[in-house]
C-alpha cells in the first residue's frame, strides 16, 4: 500500500477521530452514540498514513509523492 495521506492531513484525521470517539464515550445513553464510533476509520487512516478512498479517486496529499516546481 502506498502512502498517498499528507502529514497535516493525518493530523486532522487523528484529531477528528479521537473527537468522535470522544463523543462517543460522553453520549453513551444517545441512540446516536454508535455513530461517534466511526472515528475509528479517520484514525486508522491517518496512523497508516493510507486512505483507499483516496485510492479510488486518484488523489494524493503526500508531500513526497507531489511533482516539484524546479
Amino acid at each position: 500500500m502506498t502512502v498517498n495521506v499528507g502529514t497535516v492531513d493525518r493530523y486532522v484525521r487523528v484529531v477528528l477521530g479521537l473527537v468522535l470517539i470522544a463523543y462517543a464515550l460522553y453520549y453513551q445513553a444517545s441512540p446516536y452514540s454508535w455513530f461517534g464510533w466511526i472515528g475509528v476509520v479517520p484514525i486508522l487512516t491517518g496512523v497508516f498514513g493510507t486512505c483507499p478512498l483516496y485510492s479510488i479517486l486518484g488523489m494524493n496529499t503526500c508531500e513526497t509523492n507531489l511533482p516539484r516546481n524546479s
